[in-house]
């Protein structure tokens, strides 16, 4: 049975088990969540020593798996058999390796708790294989997070947690870290392990853990640069060239080609209230007032103008036309083509 990862989460919470989990997709976050709940709860600490056994793809092969999923419990009612990176194994597309998952699919052992981890792609939907886990089995599919979505996530993880986060911390998260939500996870847990009194995660929370500089960090270069502040633009830049490990160019210019690009969208939606725009630029519609404001600074084709200068300007910190040229250099002229054009 295909079930979301929110539902299966459900069940294991209350303590609600299935004898056979395939997870498997592009998304790693939820299938370690989902594994990580079942190892920590489905059976007593007592009862692990000699009931819960964690394989991996690369060092078994069928054979040795179904000889631990058809083992029967000692001294338990259930035993846990989780296999991480399951589609490592070496002969998991040998037919008689298939015949041998698609048999205990269809008839698992009852005291067993089966937990196959399938990460970064999907199990082949089109195998026998595949449809007789999805007839018999708990079938998990983890697919990347829409970046439009990532803010509702940090806020409904932090909930969860009884934490709350100001709307410009969630988004400096989202732009250091992107949709990668093992590693959001990771730096919201430190943020909540050392803020732990305050309940709320500010900017100030983020930019003393997570390594931004508050007032020279590229948040506040890309803000400066949506409102054609120009003075503010060259004290970052010409900190950055007093400190050059401290912004490298490239994920600066990645992240102002992602920005000019929703401009792109902004400008040639149809809808300009603020759901139109949040929709059509795919960015929570808390900071649509940031990019309103840009797209009164930027005409369509300043807009297309600057998406050529970005796209001239990572060609040459690839070392292209560059004639070695700094990095700090190369943002300076990039900056200059944005401001001036």
């Amino acid at each position: 049975m295909l079930q979301t990862p929110e539902a299966v989460l459900k069940e294991l919470k209350q303590k609600k088990y299935k004898t056979c989990y395939l997870l498997h997709g592009e998304e790693s976050y939820y299938i370690d969540v989902i594994a990580e709940e079942i190892e920590k709860n489905a059976i007593s600490d007592a009862e692990k020593g000699f009931n819960q056994t964690i394989l991996y793809g690369k060092d078994i092969n069928v054979g040795v798996l179904m000889q631990q999923a058809r083992r029967f419990p000692m001294m338990a009612e259930k035993q846990v058999v989780i296999v991480r990176e399951f589609q490592q194994m070496p002969d998991l597309n040998k037919q008689e390796a298939k015949e041998l998952l698609e048999k205990y699919a269809q008839n698992p052992l009852p005291t067993t708790i089966l937990v196959l981890c399938h990460k970064h792609k999907t199990l082949n939907k089109n195998t026998t294989l595949y449809k007789n886990f999805e007839k018999y089995a708990t079938v998990v599919e983890t697919k990347k997070l829409k970046e439009d979505k990532v803010f509702d996530w940090i806020q409904e993880y932090l909930k969860s947690e009884g934490f709350s986060i100001v709307p410009k911390a969630a988004n400096m998260l989202i732009e250091s870290i992107g949709a990668d939500m093992s590693r959001l996870r990771t730096e919201i847990d430190k943020l909540m392990i050392s803020f732990g009194n305050t309940k709320t995660i500010d900017e100030k929370a983020v930019e003393e853990n997570v390594g931004i500089s508050r007032e020279y960090n590229v948040f506040e270069f890309q803000g400066a640069l949506a409102k054609k502040e120009t003075e503010k633009v060259m004290r970052i830049l010409q900190h950055w060239k007093s400190n050059p490990k401290s912004q490298p160019a490239i994920p600066t210019i990645a992240m102002l080609f992602q920005f000019f690009c929703k401009l792109l969208a902004g400008n040639q939606s149809v809808d300009k209230s603020d759901k139109g725009l949040s929709e059509a630029m795919g960015v929570p519609i808390f900071f649509v007032k940031d990019y309103k404001t840009a797209l009164q600074k930027y005409s369509l084709n300043s807009i297309i103008l600057a998406i050529s200068a970005i796209r001239t300007a990572d060609l040459k910190t690839k070392g292209i036309d560059s004639a070695s040229i700094e990095d700090t250099e190369i943002l300076r002229e990039l900056t200059a083509k944005i401001l001036y054009q």
